[in-house]
């Protein structure tokens, strides 16, 4: 929160009539934690806010599809990235006053730095315009969801604070791959940490202590992430235990400097990674933060249909930070 305070960013939720996103602006507003630009109806935005007493709203930049004179831009430029798909500029016209493409054509466009949405649209439907339209980090051809563990243990990681990925993307990732969400991982440590990221590259062998074609994959993800980042502080394979506990990781791996010492965990597949955060999350007073999206050429990140306002405000300040770093 106070990183973002310092350097106020252009946060867009298409969600603009979304209770808990009205909400969530005006505690971001108050506080000056970033700029906000609201999508919809200007008139209805207002409306709702004087109902639910919100005393900030009037601060947001409030973009309504149906009036804004920059629509022709945002069109034409919809039409240049997805001609090559077969799009038309009918299609294009229509498509673009989708808050959530005009979302994404605001920030290629440059007119903002990061996105949330998510507390009333699927994760498909706030991927796909992203995808589209924004696209990767150069070198990342995965997007990977990583989550701030907050755990009552400071002994581990950095005074209790672990990253876990990938908790939400990708089932079954190849060792590129991995190593791509490795490489990302780190970046979302130290752009919304602000600590230098020690990875672990998670498996059920640490150092060959077993053998098997599971173990290869991650092994060989080890490698390509240190060749993708010769400097990033990183080992791997690694158990759970090897990479957190200090004792432990100098029995199995004495000659790690990340073993016992790691802040970033990235476990080999979706499977272990869910289970693994929601277990921690579940039965150890853990609060996860999260998913943060990693991967994008821009901050967007999805938030749950489930999701509170202080998750909302939570995950703004978070783009706020990705956007930063970017």
């Amino acid at each position: 929160m106070q990183r973002a305070k310092a350097n106020p960013q252009r946060i867009v939720l298409p969600e603009g009539t979304e209770i808990r996103t009205l909400k969530a602006a005006d505690i971001i507003l108050k506080n000056k934690v970033a700029k906000i630009i609201l999508i919809g109806n200007e008139k209805e935005i207002l409306s709702l806010a004087i109902r639910e007493k919100l005393h900030y709203i009037t601060d947001a930049t409030i973009i309504d599809p149906e009036l804004d004179v920059n629509m022709v831009k945002y069109t034409s430029l919809l039409y240049e990235v997805r001609k090559n798909k077969g799009m038309t500029i009918e299609e294009a016209e229509k498509l673009a006053r989708n808050p959530l493409y005009l979302a994404c054509l605001m920030i290629k466009n440059g007119d903002a730095d990061g996105e949330l949405a998510g507390a009333q649209n699927t994760t498909g439907d706030v991927l796909r315009p992203a995808f589209q339209i924004v696209k990767t980090l150069s070198g990342i051809s995965v997007v990977s969801g990583a989550f701030l563990m907050f755990t009552p243990k400071p002994e581990y990681g950095e005074n209790g604070l672990v990253v876990f990925a990938d908790c939400a993307v990708n089932p079954n990732p190849s060792a590129k791959e991995l190593a791509e969400i490795a490489v990302s991982s780190a970046k979302t440590t130290r752009a919304i940490a602000g600590i230098e990221p020690k990875v672990a590259m998670l498996s059920f062998s640490t150092k060959g202590s077993a053998k098997h074609e599971l173990v290869d994959k991650v092994v060989e993800a080890t490698n390509i992430a240190k060749s993708m980042n010769p400097d990033l502080q990183i080992d791997g394979e690694m158990q759970a235990d090897a990479a957190l506990v200090p004792m432990i990781g100098k029995s199995k791996a004495p000659n790690s400097s990340i073993a016992g010492q790691a802040n970033v965990l990235v476990f080999p597949d979706l499977q272990s990674g869910n289970i693994g955060y929601k277990l921690v999350e579940r039965l150890s007073g853990t609060q996860a933060v999260g998913p943060i999206l990693q991967g994008m050429a821009a901050p967007i990140n999805d938030l749950s249909r489930g999701c509170s306002v202080d998750d909302i405000v939570n995950m703004i300040a978070i783009t706020a930070n990705q956007a930063m770093n970017l």
